[in-house]
């Protein structure tokens, strides 16, 4: 960050911020510049339709590939280092990935596949699942991918909308000791979805016996071709890469399309500059394939780290598997999500008086917001010297509106800084920009990440409904936020899960905060439901082994609450719960389970990871009385 700053005669973040997004097309040159972003064609205007944010025009005329970015360093050192939960290692130079690439994409074109074809992969988070990608991007193709624990629903709510022409599908995975068999998941998939050609079954787990039933299944092994030489195709900067999907739980997913150089540019940005990471740098992000931070993560090959891949459950075994994994591997860069962080203090895991971590400098967390006490945790189990950056943004953008920056202090609780080139600000519900209050949080200029649109939208009509019509013209991101004066960032929760009681918005985050501090609470949900002409405030909480929601601890939990909000965020009731219903990448679903608490039906089901769990919030006698 410093030896870009000084590249543009820049010292200071916030003159360096200012100067991106109001002079964002020379920014964006600038990191091009700096990164080594190589065009096939130059562009003819860096920024052709600045007032339009829906479709901008960044770097109009200009021709290159996303894959040939991820693919350019040479030689035998690590491209990718894969661990499985079974204790298996593999490891690839990047010389022997490009190898893969070439083979792979020959058999892509072997089954007629080119630039435009959609390529789907239902896979675990393993090195056949980078080279696919990386082989269909280079042809001009779009990628799609999602976990191997989806059903067959959710997966043909996906890929059905897409119609892919191949499909990379594993045989099975393993997760939390067990061996997970997906070869009926994929025949139910294929007979949903007509438009598979070809199904390339990639054999995960080793101890599944037999074949997938399907005339079109050819093993991995034999669709590649051995011989082929890499290449790849140019394409237009905004030619689609990815069709990535929102989660679906309030009805059938929407297809989010990005492109090529939106997502190469914004990655970069915020690997090289906002995480410092570069050659020799070891990254891992806990992620599956059907979350956006599988992506983020592999496009660090572009800014020359080592990926270093996982699959399986991160509390096997003992709950430390993951970090037995940084010590082994080096890890410089670990990235999780915040619930993995509250539930490692929860189960009272130092990992720093365990384990060595002298390469570790950098800790990130996303996927909801980080407790301040979970800064204070971090610090004192993880590493007293390391960066903590949690970060927001979203398969939306596919990157981050707020993120980390190692050139500034992390200051507990908040997200350090907006990101270079986006005109973040927080609107009251008036559409004006305010300071240290709550609001909402947009972009007011065009971004090189901005979707490409929806897919099947033609007209723009859903695209414009998802992010422009809050504020007309400027980018509703949907999440309850608040700008500090020191320049960092607070999200207090989603939009569209604030609570109102008494016509005071509150964001479900900040009694989230709260309440899991409690050594009692292993996590909590909270709604708003509909009384008596007004909104009250329901927490249900999952409780520890053995501990009882009593008048006692109701009354420690209201306190807390009370002690560090408002009187508005105490809860009217308090409700124990068996299991919080989550989204596939994790996150807690307060839509689900206030439509279940109001008698209303859940759309889409097959979202949720644990659907079962919505059970418990039906019919809940305590919700009937004062």
């Amino acid at each position: 960050m410093h030896r870009f700053m000084g590249s543009v005669g820049i010292e200071d973040y916030d003159a360096m911020y200012r100067w991106s997004v109001e002079d964002a097309p020379v920014f964006w040159q600038a990191l091009c510049d700096f990164c080594d972003v190589r065009f096939d064609t130059a562009a003819d205007t860096v920024l052709a339709n600045p007032d339009d944010m829906m479709h901008a025009g960044w770097f109009a005329g200009s021709r290159l590939n996303y894959a040939a970015h991820l693919l350019r360093i040479a030689g035998d050192g690590d491209a990718i280092v894969f661990r499985g939960e079974n204790g298996v290692r593999v490891s690839l130079g990047h010389d022997e990935l490009r190898t893969a690439v070439a083979q792979i994409a020959a058999g892509l074109q072997l089954a007629g596949v080119g630039t435009g074809d959609r390529v789907a992969g239902f896979l675990p988070n393993c090195p056949e699942a980078v080279i696919a990608m990386l082989a269909t991007a280079s042809l001009g193709a779009v990628w799609s991918s999602c976990s191997p624990d989806f059903g067959i629903n959710g997966v043909a709510d996906r890929f059905g909308q897409i119609e892919p022409k191949v499909l990379f599908a594993c045989n099975g995975y393993y997760y939390n000791g067990k061996t997970c068999d997906t070869r009926p998941t994929v025949e139910g998939v294929v007979q949903k979805i007509a438009g598979i050609k070809r199904v390339v079954i990639v054999p995960f787990a080793s101890d599944v016996p037999g074949e997938v039933s399907i005339d079109e299944a050819v093993p991995w092994s034999d669709f590649a071709v051995v011989g082929a030489l890499y290449s790849y195709v140019p394409v237009d900067f905004d030619h689609p890469l990815y069709i990535m999907y929102s989660s679906g739980t309030t009805g059938v997913p929407k297809c989010i399309v990005h492109g090529h150089g939106g997502t190469l540019l914004q990655h970069l940005k915020e690997h090289v500059l906002h995480t410092d990471i570069g050659s020799g740098d070891r990254l891992f992000y806990f992620t599956t394939c059907g979350w956006m931070m599988w992506n983020w993560l592999v496009s660090g090959l572009a800014a020359g780290a080592t990926l270093v891949l996982f699959d399986g459950s991160p509390f096997y075994s003992d709950g430390r598997v993951l970090w037995q994994l940084a010590e082994d591997e080096r890890i410089t860069v670990f990235g999780t999500s915040a619930k993995y962080i509250a539930a490692l203090q929860k189960a009272g895991i130092r990992p720093k008086d365990e384990f060595s971590l002298p390469d570790l400098r950098a800790v990130l967390s996303t996927g909801s917001p980080l407790a301040a006490e979970s800064f204070d945790y971090v610090y004192d189990a993880i590493g007293d010297d390391l960066q903590l950056a949690s970060i927001s943004g979203g398969t939306d953008i596919l990157s981050c509106f707020a993120l980390g920056n190692p050139a500034l202090p992390v200051r507990r609780g908040e997200l350090q800084c907006r990101g270079l080139g986006m005109a973040v600000e927080v609107f009251d519900e008036y559409g004006n920009p305010v300071v240290a209050q709550h609001g909402e949080l947009v972009c007011t200029k065009p971004f090189p990440s901005a979707p490409v649109g929806f897919w099947n939208d033609p007209d723009d009509a859903r695209y414009r409904a998802a992010y422009f019509e809050r504020f007309p013209g400027i980018w509703a991101h949907g999440d309850f936020a608040e700008l500090t004066r020191s320049g960092g960032m607070v999200i207090h929760g989603r939009s569209d899960s604030v609570l109102n009681p008494g016509g005071v918005r509150i964001g479900t985050a900040e009694i989230y905060r709260q309440v899991e501090k409690l050594d009692e609470v292993v996590e909590s949900i909270a709604i708003g439901q509909n009384w008596q002409d007004d909104v009250r405030v329901v927490l249900f909480v999952v409780l520890r082994d053995d501990v009882v929601l009593d008048e006692r601890l109701q009354q420690r939990i209201r306190t807390v609450i009370r002690e560090n909000t408002t009187p508005r965020h105490v809860p009217a009731k308090i409700i124990a719960v068996a299991e919080i219903p989550r989204t596939r990448s994790g996150k807690i679903v307060e839509l689900a389970v206030r439509s279940v608490v109001h008698g209303e039906t859940v759309k889409n089901t097959g979202a949720l990871a644990n659907p079962e769990a919505l059970v418990h919030f039906a019919n809940i006698e305590e919700l009937t009385t004062e």
